[in-house]
């Protein structure tokens, strides 16, 4: 008496369960096929900005969760070896509230819905091949006045909230077209061409110099080619200006050759040997505008090339790194150039009034075997003549002999016969071609 009184409510629960939609955004429905691959064009494209992208089945279907799941239809003939619907069930009730009459009715249903978070970790991936970042002009110095040397031009950016919706109408339609247009976004350079004017930049704020007298060809190469990544960048107010970020990437292909260079405990051939020539200069040039330096490590040993000893700043790709932080009231101007051999780096900018008072570099220690201590102070004082910046920078020297050198007889480029291991075979095959090798 008590089963029957809840039959009608059961029933209607068990009823229920089979043909509800399945959880998810955008996309949902029962469908009585798989959603075969074979109905996808193998030649789908993105077209994002004017060039197109593949679109392959398999990225199409990595955006889609579909689960199966057996639904009663008393219009359809299930082909099922064993129709008991119950045994799929798994319930202890499911006899009692299951009409024996749909029993050989059985319907595989397929349930879709838009799978979220592939779909926004399939656009981040396109956006990473799609996206490019505006470029700020650079500017120059040329008798007291900023001038463009290189001209500004606009960013691309994927949109990512229109295209997902695109994309799921797209996939809700199910009439894949051959080619489906993304749309993008236009970002604006920070420094625009027509904005120079009001960059404020007008006084040389701070001048770093160092001497690369000595220095072997590579070297001398290697020097320059890193400059070309410092002319007219431009640092914002705030900013903090990374010496590595700013230097991209150093290798053959990007037309650096092979030099000494500290690694580890050694003394070896790699590619941009004496890039350090170009972040102590710059760090010097920090120093003397009064910025705040985050960054700064002292080579392993005491280099000739930047006497004095205690002021430079070894630099090695991802680290360690210069850092330091525009604490002025307006953008700098970072320009370098070379008389002879000496290299220049000019902080051109706004003057806030401050005046910067270096203290040293000292010796604290200089033992035979080449190791030593050093420091020196940085004093930074506001226009009223308040010390608002105090920083003492230590420099502790190991010996040269701890870091051996390829070559006893002191040359600054010996010739390699064999593939060095930190070397690409890209790098190795042109290091041989420019050596007859």
């Amino acid at each position: 008496m008590k089963i029957s009184k809840f039959l009608p409510v059961l029933f209607c629960l068990f009823w229920a369960l089979p043909t509800a939609a399945a959880t998810g955004n955008g996309m949902a429905g029962d469908f009585s096929q798989a959603f075969s691959p074979d109905k996808i064009p193998t030649d789908l494209t993105l077209s994002v900005n004017g060039t197109a992208y593949p679109f392959s089945p398999s990225d199409l279907l990595s955006l889609i969760d579909e689960t199966a799941k057996l639904s009663p239809n008393q219009k359809y003939r299930s082909e099922i070896e064993n129709p008991d619907f119950c045994l799929y069930k798994k319930s202890l009730t499911c006899h009692l509230v299951f009409p024996y009459d749909l029993y050989g009715h059985l319907q595989k249903a397929y349930t879709r819905a838009l799978d979220e978070n592939n779909l926004q970790t399939f656009l981040q991936n396109l956006a990473a091949k799609t996206d490019t970042a505006a470029v700020d002009a650079k500017l120059q110095m040329a008798d007291g006045k900023v001038s463009t040397f290189s001209l500004s031009s606009p960013g691309v950016q994927l949109d990512m909230d229109q295209s997902a919706q695109i994309l799921t109408d797209y996939i809700n339609r199910g009439d894949f077209s051959v080619t489906l247009t993304l749309p993008v976004k236009k970002t604006d350079p920070i420094v625009s061409t027509d904005s120079i004017e009001n960059l404020g930049i007008n006084t040389l704020v701070g001048e770093g110099v160092s001497d690369f007298r000595g220095s072997p060809v590579n070297r001398i190469f290697n020097i320059k080619r890193a400059l070309q990544q410092f002319n007219g960048v431009l640092i914002k107010p705030g900013e903090e200006f990374s010496f590595i970020q700013n230097l991209g990437d150093v290798d053959a292909q990007h037309g650096y050759r092979p030099e000494l260079s500290i690694v580890g405990n050694a003394t070896e051939l790699q590619f941009g040997g004496g890039i350090c020539q170009v972040s102590t200069t710059a760090f010097r040039a920090a120093i003397y505008s009064g910025l705040k330096i985050t960054a700064r490590t002292p080579h392993a040993y005491p280099v000739g090339y930047y006497n004095p000893q205690g002021m430079d700043s070894t630099v090695y790709i991802p680290r360690p790194d210069l850092r330091f932080i525009n604490n002025t009231p307006g953008y700098i101007l970072v320009e370098n150039r070379i008389e002879g051999t000496k290299l220049f780096f000019d902080f051109y900018g706004t003057s806030d009034g401050r005046k910067t008072n270096v203290i040293g570099p000292k010796i604290l220690e200089h033992n035979p075997d080449g190791s030593m201590k050093a420091t020196f102070t940085q004093e930074v004082y506001d226009k009223d003549g308040k010390l608002i910046q105090n920083d003492i920078f230590n420099s502790a020297y190991n010996s040269p002999s701890h870091y051996p050198h390829p070559d006893s007889t002191g040359a600054a480029s010996p010739l390699i016969t064999e593939k060095p291991q930190k070397w690409s075979q890209n790098e190795w095959d042109i290091y041989k071609k420019a050596h007859g090798l």
